[in-house]
């Protein structure tokens, strides 16, 4: 069994319970007595929390199209390492090992993680699926559906997944969908679409589960700035 390292060691609230904590028996060394529902009571999202709420949801989306490849686990490798450092990949990647054989209730964990996880950290949490899916440089049909079906399940309106989205996948409207606005929209409607957005995804919202996940986030927040940049050239702001 891997060592349980930083990740425990940040404490873990909500996904010690229901679907996740049952998924994560066999690593954290026993299986919980998971109940069929989610507690009742609202606890703080810890970062052990939203790690483990990732790694069960991008092996979700890994295992989309049927099966995981060996290039998929080495693209997942590079990514959690990228993110979360040499400790992180071990951990992450134990779990995911310990997930191939074992059926995931998506919508269960998704509404776990919806009652207890606070929207800024369920939308991180969307951006990292959608690096996690697109990391192969191939996102199957399957795999968009099923980032359709987790943003619906995690209570993220449409306008925040287009969002996400298009910083993943660059379509021709792509900067105004990333700040959740029509291209019809007027220039003072551009302006206040960037300071909304700008408040809502800046990186402090998430510093709280540790400055990895914050950088992270500021790669988010870049791409909103780089859309608002594009636009104001595009219309000599």
């Amino acid at each position: 069994m891997a060592r349980i390292g930083k990740w425990i060691g940040a404490g873990l609230g909500f996904a010690m319970v229901g679907p996740i904590g049952a998924l994560l028996g066999f690593f954290i060394g026993s299986v919980f007595d998971a109940p069929a529902a989610p507690p009742r009571t609202r606890r703080q999202t810890g970062r052990a929390d939203f790690l483990y709420s990732l790694v069960i949801l991008a092996t979700a989306i890994m295992k989309a199209d049927g099966k995981i490849t060996r290039d998929e686990l080495a693209y997942a490798r590079r990514f959690f390492r990228g993110n979360f450092g040499e400790e992180g990949e071990r951990e992450a990647l134990a779990i995911v090992r310990g997930l191939l054989d074992k059926e995931i209730d998506v919508q269960g964990v998704c509404l776990q993680i919806r009652y207890n996880m606070q929207v800024e950290a369920r939308v991180q949490l969307l951006y990292f699926l959608f690096g996690v899916a697109g990391a192969d440089g191939d996102v199957c049909a399957s795999e968009v559906s099923l980032l359709d079906r987790v943003a619906d399940l995690l209570g993220l309106d449409e306008t925040t997944y287009r969002s996400i989205k298009s910083m993943f996948y660059r379509e021709p409207d792509a900067a105004y969908a990333i700040l959740g606005i029509p291209g019809s929209a007027t220039d003072e409607e551009v302006k206040k679409a960037y300071r909304r957005a700008a408040r809502e995804h800046h990186p402090d919202k998430v510093g709280y589960m540790g400055e990895d996940i914050r950088r992270a986030a500021e790669e988010k927040f870049t791409a909103i700035n780089a859309a608002y940049e594009k636009i104001k050239k595009e219309r000599n702001l």
